[in-house]
């Protein structure tokens, strides 16, 4: 049961992730056959990228209440759907709009395939799982635009959301053999804070893609900047003062969720910042094809899928701390490394050990990083965790690359991407730090494997400022009936090695 958990897990997510990267390289050729030029490219993208951002909470809030399984089936389906949408698309306004439904879907798999994996293991095998997990969403932001390069120029562009259909198929199939499952809270839905929340992510998204193309003196970025951030802003206020909260905000209060989710920021902006002005460097000032500066990080996505199950379950063993604090200082060192890279590129002496250094880096953070996040929290709560560290995750990578004209300057150059590279290296440092200082190991026994929707828990209780139990982390949520015996709500947790 737990294997097939795992690959509907991964399923559902890569399917998500690989459209997300094929879509670049099909640009071209959406625009060639339906015109639109750059602003259709642009919105191609953005719709798919707004919606995805403004539903992503709601999508794991949903998953809380009605259940995993319920909330994926309904996602994967729908995506699905919307990707034959796309690829039968005549016009670029259908084409549009068809992606913006696509990103309302899109965000319905990866919070509830997390919170699958949550439900169903725990301890060192959940750590694992989520390792697996990584290592091929990892393989699908590679795969994609290999394989959407191979569709463009063999078959077409639509054929880059046709593929999608195959993995659905498979997924739906696999997902008759888990019957009910875990089941959800029950409860009833906080439409006011689904609103807000959508607004408010909507159109923080939206400000932060367009910046690129207008300025942030231009109305269409300054306005939906500022709604955004009001939204956000009665957002949080009105989740304090409804019976059942989208996000009960009490659910900060876990140490680890929070200090986690700090990390994330530093390394997540870090990850969607560095590789990206390599990669313009490489094709615009070292003459790399497009081609063959895709294969630079192959080496990265290898050792991804090779070590970070291994890693993940290291972690469940011996606590997630060490792991998160030594692998940002790796993959800093893989772009340090680069700092040595001029006009004239060596493969073998810069690009290499710098992608081999990174990937060993991914590998040993990104599972250790989720499954301290997740792994603190209550199996109920696993969707809105995902989804909250999801949003964060994409809301800092977005913030960083808007500022990459600051950083690298308006005309890349070797000074731009040192500069790029330093502060690259500076965020994923930082991660290290905060993840080193803040990140507490749960007690050894809890790391023990437990039965499937048991979960496990990081919560500490050291000083007088103690965390609060998950128990008041989830406050104005129905308690599930089922799956939390043999908890303890605030075990003590180990001294910092």
């Amino acid at each position: 049961m737990q294997r097939r958990v795992l690959i509907v897990a991964i399923l559902a997510s890569f399917v998500a992730f690989l459209d997300g990267a094929a879509i670049n390289v099909a640009l071209p050729a959406i625009s060639l056959e339906l015109g639109g030029g750059l602003p259709l490219q642009q919105w191609v993208v953005d719709a798919y990228l707004v919606t995805l951002g403004s539903f992503i909470l709601i999508a794991g809030s949903l998953s809380d209440v009605f259940g995993r399984q319920r909330i994926l089936v309904v996602g994967i389906a729908g995506f699905g759907v919307t990707s034959l949408l796309c690829a039968i698309a005549p016009t670029g306004l259908f084409l549009i709009v068809a992606r913006a439904l696509q990103g309302v879907t899109g965000a319905l798999l990866v919070p509830s395939s997390l919170a699958l994996i949550i439900s169903y293991f725990s301890g060192p095998a959940q750590a694992k799982a989520i390792g697996q997990w990584t290592a091929w969403t990892g393989i699908a932001a590679v795969a994609g635009p290999l394989l959407g390069g191979v569709f463009v120029d063999t078959l077409s562009w639509r054929f880059v959301f046709v593929v999608n259909v195959i993995p659905i198929v498979l997924t739906l199939w696999l997902m008759r053999g888990l019957g009910a499952g875990v089941k959800g809270t029950g409860g009833r839905v906080d439409f006011l804070g689904a609103i807000l929340g959508a607004i408010g992510l909507g159109g923080t998204v939206f400000a932060l893609i367009e910046q690129g193309s207008f300025g942030w003196s231009s109305p269409r970025v300054w306005i939906p900047l500022a709604v955004g951030i009001l939204a956000l802003a009665v957002f949080f206020w009105t989740e304090t003062r409804v019976a059942s909260p989208m996000l009960p905000l009490g659910i900060f209060r876990v140490h680890n969720f929070w200090v986690g989710n700090v990390a994330t920021y530093l390394i997540y902006g870090a990850l969607a910042f560095g590789p990206l002005i390599v990669t313009l460097f490489l094709i615009e000032v070292a003459g790399f094809t497009a081609i063959a500066a895709g294969f630079v990080y192959i080496p990265t996505t290898i050792i991804l899928l090779v070590l970070s199950g291994y890693f993940g379950g290291l972690s469940g063993r011996y606590g997630p701390r060490i792991f998160m604090a030594l692998g940002p200082i790796v993959a800093a060192t893989g772009f340090l490394w680069l700092l040595m890279m001029g006009p004239s590129v060596n493969y073998w002496t810069q690009l290499l050990p710098s992608a081999i250094l990174f990937g060993l880096g991914l590998a040993l953070t990104v599972a250790p990083l989720t499954s301290a996040i997740l792994g603190s929290i209550s199996v109920e709560q696993a969707g809105i965790g995902s989804a909250v560290n999801n949003a964060v995750a994409r809301i800092a990578g977005l913030i960083t690359v808007a500022f990459a004209g600051l950083i690298a300057g308006q005309h890349l150059d070797k000074a731009g991407l040192d500069r790029a590279l330093i502060v690259t290296a500076a965020l994923m440092i930082a991660g290290g730090a905060v993840s080193a200082a803040g990140i507490r190991n749960p007690r050894r026994e809890l790391r023990e494997d437990r039965l499937p929707g048991q979960g496990q828990h990081d919560n500490v209780n050291e000083s007088a400022g103690h965390d609060e139990p998950h128990e008041q982390a989830g406050r104005g949520r129905p308690k599930r009936e089922h799956g939390a015996q043999g908890r303890d709500p605030d075990p003590e947790a180990e001294p910092n090695p």
